[in-house]
């Protein structure tokens, strides 16, 4: 009852200097005035209402930020699709996208005779897309599971299951039923960053919190923390620039989001 009434809208749309902007709409029970959040990972306007808010005030309160809304999604780095010349980073290394139609295969790294690093896709030119993402999702489990186990065994802990998807929520999550869940982006950041991110989570079965103990567990367990996190949070956002995000419309961590206030 604290929600949506049934008549209204999921979204509004908010005129700004000859622009439209969607913005998505939702109700809260903890908020206590209306905020609007732009999204970095997903490129989404979200706009949340009290519960007893009222849609005519909030939308004044979006039209009246019209101009917040243009500069904040203005200044979000362009998105790079995946396609024939387009320049990654895999484990953290410039690597550019080649199509090789007509050769055998599906995704393979090489260097070129210049020292190029090369991400070499086969088959027909609509599957680029599909195939890139498809290879560094494997990539990134690989890697994941690599590391997770190797953290596990110094804590004497059992996973059940590791999962990667393309999560805007979080880089890493832990449940109590043993399973892990990364963002297969993370095999875009150099190698210490996913490192570090395997052993946060798996620290998760010994302190399902974020305690200073729980800090100093994962210290612990990979000594070169600080320079992980200070790399995620200068660079973090710009990994969801590349191909096309597929993870849950709501991306919740403040530090990957701007937000304005009533």
């Amino acid at each position: 009852m604290l929600y949506r009434r049934p008549t209204e809208p999921q979204a509004i749309e908010i005129p700004f200097d000859g622009s439209i902007y969607l913005v998505r709409v939702r109700r809260h029970r903890q908020a206590r005035r209306y905020t609007l959040r732009i999204q970095a990972a997903t490129r989404e306007v979200v706009l949340t209402l009290p519960p007893r808010g009222s849609l005519k005030e909030a939308k004044e309160f979006a039209v009246k930020h019209g101009g917040w809304i243009a500069a904040r999604l203005g200044r979000l780095p362009e998105l790079v699709p995946f396609a024939h010349g387009t320049v990654l980073p895999l484990r953290g290394v410039p690597h550019r996208i080649v199509h090789r139609r007509g050769v055998r295969g599906t995704v393979w790294t090489e260097t070129d005779a210049q020292g190029n690093r090369l991400l070499c896709v086969a088959g027909e030119a609509a599957h680029l897309p599909r195939r890139v993402t498809d290879f560094l999702k494997r990539e990134a489990k690989r890697d994941l599971e690599a590391a997770s186990l190797r953290y596990a065994a110094k804590l004497g802990v059992k996973i059940r299951r590791i999962a990667v998807r393309d999560q805007a929520t979080r880089w890493g999550s832990c449940s109590t039923t043993g399973a892990l869940s990364f963002s297969w982006r993370l095999i875009l950041a150099p190698p210490y960053v996913l490192d570090y991110l395997a052993a946060h989570e798996v620290a998760h079965f010994v302190e399902m919190n974020h305690s200073p103990r729980f800090w100093r567990l994962v210290e612990r367990l990979y000594p070169g923390m600080q320079r992980a996190k200070t790399w995620l949070d200068i660079h973090g956002t710009d990994l969801h620039r590349y191909g096309e995000f597929d993870g849950p419309a709501e991306a919740r961590r403040a530090r990957i989001s701007d937000e304005a206030d009533l």
